[in-house]
């Protein structure tokens, strides 16, 4: 028990270190010691971090990196220009910049779109519309191909995220003149039609690639390093000859305005190396401003549309009778009557009696009687055969995208009187392209080329008739653009000509309009040398004639008689210009009239031919 004593006695004082106080701050250096070892902690953390930054997740980082900064991104390459066989250029490419824009970017300072939009001479609010539906994306296009000067007032603007993108535009120095031979590119510039089509690859080349950083308003800072070198396109040369091309373009259009024609047709071709020198078509279009043409107007119908081919066929069935050795261009005489021939229920007729005519005859004076009565003594073997060698029923081999092949039925399934009047381009169709093809091969001592509209690029060429019948051929065609014959109009001052008028009424749905006639005619020059062949197809003529030698005849002896003197071949017939038509050796034409007959028209057949097969396929 504690007393009052204890409590006044003194306690004993316990002894207490230094060290040791109660309430005392640690010594500076223990304070030192714990300073470092927190910074050596941290610096431990921050090495750390840096080495799993730098090594253990280094790709990751700068893959996440490079998503933000690091682009690759196309580099341009111009589409080889397309010359003709002169050097003059047809198709040419010119830079233009399109301008693009990081939705994103541009939404984030929307109050620059009604700026933009100015520029652009656009809409603001379908702008606005535009990005926030594509606002997932990063690139989007606003204006495709603008003139330099344009599309550089509109990046001076500094909106951010609109950049420019350097490109190529495809422009047409000839317009309509070549475009359906041309045809076009799209707005990538790859070819969609016509020879830009054919020969895409060679022209496009191939764009490059490089690697270069962006910066936050997608501007490029820099360039990193090139990933694939670009290849530019490689330039083609044509056998288009643009002086011929236009002439023939020229002309086609004034007898299709004059004839209130539908559409019309005319190929030029070199007969000893099968170059195409031009092919002219109408309805035509500016490729320059393609939005605004129509399909129709797109169609080279030279190559893609097909056409009865009446009297300009009267040549190939006097080849197979030539060949066959049963005839001669005099023997033996084919008596035409009185110009009427009724064979298996239908009239087969000509414009005019004829009476007594000689092979060579019944090509001056266009008779279908006399044609279709020389098809008959021929073996149909023989007769389908010459057909087909000449390329009818076939692609020509030319390389155009949608070529026709024509129609040729097999000779099992002729009819007599589908053999009859296919003897005078009936019941057969072909393209303007085939017509002149197989003239050519006449022209050319009976050699078939392979049509092509590259330069230089011609075929050693495969012997369809021999060259006496070919020449032949020559000779007796020669008597058609004399006068008292169809193609007086075809003549050229100073040329001889040779060739073939052609009339047939078009085919429409279940037979043959009755006031609508296809006119044709082709053609060989100069006929004592040949050195060129034409076709002309003149599509439903309503009015002011009809006939091949008044609407095409006249077209071809503008346009070849243009041609014969931009290639300066030399004439072949001055000081024997036709007074009275090429010399008939024994009477040529032997026919039974006492004085020199009228001129005669081809005869298109006002009663289609009962069964016959229209060139629609239907049913007449």
């Amino acid at each position: 028990m504690t007393t009052w004593r204890d409590r006044i006695r003194p306690q004993p004082q316990r002894t207490v270190s230094p060290g040791r106080r109660r309430g005392a701050a640690p010594s500076a250096r223990k304070r030192m010691v714990l300073v470092v070892a927190v910074l050596s902690l941290i610096s431990l953390g921050l090495v750390a971090r840096a080495f799993d930054l730098q090594v253990v997740r280094k790709r990751f980082y700068q893959k996440q990196g490079d998503a933000r900064f690091l682009r690759e991104v196309p580099i341009p390459v111009s589409r080889g220009t397309i010359f003709d066989r002169n050097g003059q250029p047809l198709a040419v490419s010119t830079p233009v910049t399109s301008i693009w824009a990081n939705p994103a970017q541009l939404l984030a300072n929307s109050d620059r779109i009604p700026e933009l939009a100015k520029a652009l001479g656009g809409d603001p609010q379908q702008i606005t519309q535009y990005l926030e539906q594509r606002s997932d994306r990063e690139f989007v296009y606003l204006r495709r191909q603008m003139p330099p000067e344009a599309a550089q007032a509109v990046l001076d603007l500094d909106i951010p995220g609109v950049n420019g993108q350097r490109e190529f535009k495809r422009f047409y120095p000839s317009g309509d003149v070549t475009a359906l031979v041309l045809g076009v590119t799209n707005i990538d510039d790859h070819g969609q039609e016509g020879l830009e089509l054919a020969y895409d690859d060679w022209l496009a080349g191939k764009p490059g690639l490089k690697r270069v950083i962006r910066d936050g308003r997608g501007h490029i800072v820099e360039d990193l390093e090139q990933v694939r070198a670009p290849k530019p396109g490689q330039n083609l040369t044509l056998s288009i000859d643009r002086g011929i091309q236009f002439l023939a373009y020229s002309e086609l259009k004034k007898a299709v305005d004059k004839f209130n024609a539908t559409s019309g047709s005319m190929v030029v071709i070199d007969v000893h190396t099968g170059e195409i020198l031009a092919m002219a078509s109408l309805p035509s279009y500016n490729p320059n401003a393609v939005d605004g043409s129509k399909p129709s107007q797109r169609r080279n119908r030279a190559v893609t549309d097909v056409v009865e081919p009446g009297s300009t066929m009267k040549a190939f069935t006097l080849a197979a009778a030539l060949s066959s050795g049963a005839y001669t261009p005099t023997s033996p005489i084919i008596d035409t009557g009185n110009g009427h021939w009724f064979f298996h229920g239908h009239d087969i007729r000509d414009d005019d009696p004829n009476g007594l005519l000689t092979p060579t005859g019944v090509l001056t004076r266009s008779s279908n009687v006399g044609a279709a009565k020389i098809a008959m003594t021929l073996d149909t073997t023989l007769m389908y055969d010459t057909y087909r060698a000449f390329g009818f029923g076939n692609t020509t081999g030319s390389g155009f995208p949608g070529e026709s092949s024509g129609l040729l039925k097999i000779s099992r399934d002729w009819r007599p009187l589908e053999k009859a009047i296919m003897a005078y381009g009936y019941g057969v169709n072909v393209t303007p392209l085939q017509l002149a093809n197989a003239y050519a091969t006449i022209a050319d001592n009976g050699v078939m080329h392979t049509p092509t509209f590259i330069k230089g690029d011609d075929s050693p060429g495969k012997q369809i008739i021999s060259p006496t019948v070919a020449h032949e051929l020559v000779s007796m065609l020669e008597t058609v653009t004399g006068p008292n014959s169809t193609g007086a109009n075809a003549r050229i001052a100073n040329y001889s000509v040779a060739g073939k008028t052609g009339t047939s009424h078009q085919a429409i749905a279940g037979g043959y309009a009755k006031n609508t006639y296809n006119s044709l005619f082709a053609g060989i020059v100069p006929a004592s040398n040949p050195q060129l062949a034409a076709v002309v197809v003149i599509n439903g003529t309503t009015k002011n004639g009809y006939f091949g030698g008044t609407v095409s005849a006249p077209v071809f002896s503008a346009v070849m008689g243009g041609a014969l003197r931009l290639l300066d071949i030399p004439p072949d017939n001055i000081g024997r210009w036709y007074v009275g038509g090429p010399i008939q050796g024994n009477g040529g034409l032997v026919g039974s009239q006492a004085q020199p007959p009228a001129a005669p028209n081809d005869v298109p057949v006002h009663e289609a031919p009962v069964d016959e097969v229209p060139a629609d396929g239907g049913t007449p």
